[in-house]
Order: structure tokens, then C-alpha cells, then sequence
């Protein structure tokens, strides 16, 4: 037995020991490229449409066993069910069969990488994530096409999961109970994966290279979802380390959901709002379970995805009231949509981008788009009387498309009020500081809205000029950028003169290093995962303002990354030796590959 340790993402916390169990490896590599005869191609497309017809017969099936406590899963397996009955990707493959002669396997893997290309030159991690959901879909096609399916009726007792990429189906034909932890080869920190593990308290890495390679089914393993860490046949000394661990772990976990519900106030009274962000209604109960005073930032965005059509004011309406009433009085943040046009081709034609990130999206879209602005509008209108609704505009650069944004909002409302349609008349209205630009002129734009909402994964990707998913130079991804944070003070310190309120969402909110130099700038709310708030509202319910305050201005004098990430880390570390074992921070790679 080999001893190997391999790295991923953590996306889910904790600690797990079992035997390795694959639910799915890589097919690609076994994937027959053969090309067919004129006369072969009428069979072949027949073969490919089966393949489709038979998946969705499967899907359809395992949706209907999907118990009420997961519904979140039958909500993943409906995504994609809409996608194998969307036209674009199978009749691409018929498309490659009928004019290249391929066969069906390989002409849907030459569908995908299309696909692949728009969706690669996306800037925004979670939209680009997506298209894991449409390999996932051509993966399972593909296995019936070549007969490589995996047998999950085979795994007897509980294990470890391991699979190239692992679907909502996969984990309900295995039976959640059954399931220790997760591992995959593919993934990022928005992946379903993450999800499914959150949701069912189980320890998850994705992003895993050489997990395939490397791990065999039956290998004792330990997934160590605080570090990261794959540790494959571990030692004595390791299962006997690493057992201590789980255990207090498992014991802090315990502690801190005993007090998540106390407020997030200091040792010297000073009171910080701590709210979730959610892109499923079905999120909801986490964010109450684990001590959310609200939804700091609802992704609108999830129920545009993966269909041929656009979702109606109706459709909208319905969800968003669920949200505002199952939450009420807590308040919602909504934010409006914020895709790109590369999403609507179906609808709005192919405008052929070369940078999406940098084009037409988000607030951008949605003024060129009107219609399709003023429907959502509408819909949170609808919602506002049913709770504490508020709704912020993504990606502003200036003050006219605040006035834009807010124009088309008054129109909304006058239609509403014509129509004798109940709304909150005087319903909160903010915007997203997550351009350069917009924190240049925070103080013009504190006087058109109600509240800002820093959006710092953007910011500091947009900042710096680095794409984080980018490994060539993801170390470059720094949250506490001298750049970054003087850009946090300035927008922080035009709303408080302004008299508005700000809120800051993206990572940063859940590292608990990054967290107290927040406090000492002033945040007045941060908005982060669910899962994350209790530990985040400990470590600010044992820490003070005063010691807070200095920790900024010593690190404002600071003029390298890393003389800020050793002063944060032991500042930190000496205060909270205990708490900071159990969470993963951005701080960790501040040096550039050798």
C-alpha cells in the first residue's frame, strides 16, 4: 500500500476515515473517435437521441425518489433534466454525426468542448462553474453510450466518495447515510458538491489532481476538510492524529451552534449584522439553523440557467415571495440579475464577445434589455409587502446607470400601482461596489442609493487584474492588498458620511483573519456562507472593538501583502489559537510558484 497525500479545495468542513468508494472515473480517455459511413449515420443519430431518452428515463426516475428533507437535490436533477431535453446540446452532436461523419460519443464531446470555449472565457467563477452541470449531463450520455456505467448498487457500507465529478443523482441512488465525505477531480468553491456536503454535514474536497491516478477503490483514506488534504493508506501515528482531530472538531462544531443564535456583538458592545448568501429558497433553513439574521445576497441568477426560455413575472413572483415570507422579519437582499448576454443566445442572438467578463452583463444587460429588467423588477416588487425586502443593482461603474437602474425601478412600481398591485413603496434600494471605478466615486453614488454591498471577490479580481481560477497566477489573489483594503476604507467611510449603511459579501466575510480588520473599518453587515456563520460570529463575539481599530491602522501602514498577511496571521493566531485550526483562509498563498 503506497502513502500519498493529495490537495483540493475544502468546500466543506471536517473531517472523514473510510475506505475509498468511486462512484465514476474519467471516461474520456476510453472514449472510442471513430468516424461512420454515410449509410451508418441515420442509426447512429438514432443511437445518440436513445442514449438521451434513456438518461432522462433514469434521472426522471431517481427525481421521484428524492425524499422532502432533500429537496434541494430534486432541485439540481431537474437542472439537468432541462438540459438533456434542451435541443442546442444534442442536436449539436447530430449536427457533428451528420456533416463530420463522427460517432455519437465523439461528436458529443466535441458539442461539449464548444460549449466548453464560451463558458472558459467567462470571468465570473460561478457562471463558468455551470458548465460543470452540462458535463455532467454529456458525461452520463456518454457512459450509456460506451456501456461505462458504474454499478453504485455495489457499495455495501459507508465510505468515502470519490468520483471524477459527482451529480445530485449519484448521491441519491447512494444513499445519503452511507456517505462519510466527498471527493472530486472536478469542482470549485460553487460546485454542487460543495452543496450536497454542506447540506448533509459532511467533509468535501474538489479540484482534487491525480485523484484518479492515485486512489483505488477500497484504499483507507482520510479527507481532511480543514487543510485540504487527501492523505491516502495514512499511518498509525496519522489515524491516531487525525481521529484527535476529528474529535475536537467535531466537539467545537457542537459548541459553537449551541450560541450561533446570540448576536454578533463585541466584548465592547459593538453590533454586527451577520447575514447569509443563498441561491436556492431551499437554503433558507440553513441560513436560520445555523444563526443568519438574513439573506445578505439572494443570486437571482439560478432560475435563468440552463432552459430555452425565459422564466415569467409569475414564476419569478412565486419564488420570490416564498423567500420574503419564510424569512420575514429578516431581511432579503435581493440582487438583480447579474449574467451575461453569452446566457440568453436563444433569445437575444449571438453577439460574439471576445471578454465577456468585460461586456455585456449584469446591470450592463439588463438596461440594454429592458423587458427582461422590468419582469424581474416586477417580481420583486411583488415580494416586497411579503417581508423585509430590499434589492441592490450588480456591477455599477457610474452614476448613470444608478439613475438608469432607478428609472426603470419607478416605472415598474407606476405600472404596479395602475394595476392596483400591492408593493413596499419605500423598499430599500442599494448597489454592488465591486468596479475600481465605483469605489473612485463612492461618494457620488452614497447619495443615489440606500446602502452599499461591497462585492469583494470581484473587486480584488478586478483590482489587481487576476483571475483566481487562473493557477498560473492565482497567488496573485490577495484580499489583503494594500489596494484592496484601502479600496474596503474608502467606500466604507463615503456611506457612513453619507449617512448609509454598508454591507460587505464575497470570501473575505467568512475568513476569520480578514474578519476583524473589517470590524475596524466599520462594516456594518457582512453577508457570507451559511455554514460559515457560526464560527464567524464567535470569533466576533471574543474579540473588541479597540483591538480591532489598532489591528487596521497597523496594517494600513503596511506596504507589501505579505508584512500585512504575517501581521494579520499573528495577531490572530495569539487571540484565537483554538478557533483558527478549524477554517481555511485566503491568506495561506501569498508567494508567487517557483
Amino acid at each position: 500500500m503506497v502513502h500519498k497525500v493529495l490537495t483540493g479545495i475544502p468546500v466543506a468542513t471536517g473531517i472523514a476515515i473510510g475506505k475509498a468508494f468511486f462512484v465514476n472515473r474519467n471516461h474520456k480517455a476510453h472514449l472510442p473517435r471513430q468516424t461512420v459511413s454515410a449509410a451508418q449515420v441515420p442509426a447512429e443519430v438514432e443511437r445518440l437521441h436513445q442514449a438521451f431518452a434513456d438518461v432522462g428515463s433514469e434521472l426522471t426516475a431517481i427525481r421521484e425518489q428524492v425524499p422532502a428533507e432533500l429537496k434541494e437535490y430534486g432541485l439540481l436533477i431537474d437542472t439537468h433534466l432541462l438540459m438533456l431535453r434542451d435541443p442546442k446540446l444534442s442536436g449539436a452532436a447530430e449536427e457533428h454525426v451528420r456533416t463530420l461523419g463522427l460517432n455519437a460519443a465523439w461528436a458529443l464531446e466535441k458539442a461539449v468542448a464548444d460549449q466548453e470555449a464560451v463558458f472558459g472565457a467567462i470571468h465570473d467563477p460561478y457562471i463558468r462553474e455551470r458548465m460543470q452541470d452540462v458535463r455532467v449531463v454529456a458525461d452520463k450520455v456518454q457512459a450509456k453510450l460506451i456501456g461505462a456505467e458504474t454499478d453504485l448498487a455495489s457499495m455495501s457500507g459507508r465510505a468515502i466518495i470519490m468520483a471524477h465529478d459527482l451529480t445530485p443523482a449519484d448521491t441519491v441512488e447512494l444513499q445519503v447515510d452511507k456517505i462519510m465525505g466527498f471527493a472530486t477531480v472536478r469542482g470549485g468553491k460553487t460546485s454542487h458538491t460543495g452543496i450536497m456536503a454542506r447540506s448533509l454535514g459532511i467533509p468535501a474536497l474538489v479540484g482534487v489532481d491525480r485523484l484518479e491516478d492515485v486512489v483505488h477503490d477500497g484504499d483507507l483514506v482520510v479527507l481532511d476538510g480543514l487543510s485540504g488534504k487527501i492523505v491516502v493508506n495514512p499511518s498509525e501515528s496519522e489515524l491516531e492524529d487525525y481521529n484527535e482531530r476529528a474529535a475536537f472538531f467535531e466537539d467545537y462544531t457542537r459548541k459553537i451552534k449551541r450560541h450561533c443564535h446570540l448576536p454578533a456583538e463585541t466584548f465592547d458592545g459593538s453590533r454586527v449584522q451577520v447575514m447569509a448568501n443563498i441561491e436556492l429558497v431551499e437554503e433558507v433553513a440553513s441560513v436560520i439553523d445555523n444563526g443568519g439574521e438574513g439573506v445578505g445576497l439572494y443570486r437571482t441568477e439560478y432560475a435563468y440557467l440552463n432552459r430555452t426560455d425565459l422564466p415569467d413575472e409569475e414564476e419569478l413572483a412565486e419564488k420570490y415571495i416564498d423567500l420574503a415570507a419564510i424569512m420575514n422579519p429578516r431581511k432579503v437582499v435581493f440582487r438583480t440579475l447579474d449574467l451575461g448576454a453569452d446566457k440568453f443566445i436563444a433569445a437575444f442572438g449571438e453577439l460574439g464577445e471576445a471578454n465577456p467578463a468585460m461586456g455585456l452583463r449584469a446591470i450592463r444587460f439588463c438596461l440594454k434589455n429592458p423587458q427582461l429588467f422590468k419582469t424581474q423588477l416586477r417580481a420583486i416588487l411583488r415580494a416586497s409587502p411579503f417581508g423585509n425586502v430590499s434589492l441592490m443593482f450588480p456591477m455599477i461603474s457610474g452614476v448613470k446607470e444608478v439613475r438608469q437602474a432607478k428609472a426603470w425601478l419607478a416605472q415598474a412600481k407606476a405600472e404596479l400601482r395602475r394595476e392596483g398591485v400591492e408593493y413596499d413603496p419605500d423598499m430599500p434600494v442599494g448597489i454592488m461596489i465591486e468596479l475600481p471605478a465605483a469605489v473612485m466615486i463612492a461618494e457620488y453614488l452614497a447619495h443615489e442609493v440606500d446602502f452599499f454591498s461591497i462585492g469583494t471577490n470581484d473587486l480584488i479580481q478586478y483590482s489587481i487584474g487576476v483571475d483566481r481560477t487562473n493557477h498560473h497566477v492565482s497567488y496573485l489573489y490577495q484580499p489583503l492588498h494594500p489596494a484592496t483594503l484601502r479600496s474596503i476604507k474608502l467606500v466604507v467611510d463615503a456611506a457612513h458620511q453619507a449617512g448609509i449603511e454598508v454591507s460587505l459579501c464575497g470570501e473575505v466575510a467568512s475568513d476569520p483573519f480578514c474578519v476583524p480588520i473589517l470590524l475596524g473599518m466599520g462594516i456594518d453587515s457582512i453577508s457570507l456562507t451559511p455554514q460559515a456563520i457560526p464560527g464567524i460570529k464567535r470569533i466576533i463575539r471574543q474579540t473588541n472593538m479597540h483591538d480591532c481599530r489598532k489591528l487596521l491602522r497597523d496594517v494600513l501602514e503596511c506596504r507589501t501583502v505579505s508584512r500585512i498577511n504575517n501581521l494579520v496571521m499573528d495577531n490572530i493566531f495569539k487571540h484565537f489559537p483554538d478557533e483558527v485550526t478549524f477554517f481555511t483562509s485566503l491568506l495561506e498563498n501569498d508567494e508567487a510558484p517557483s
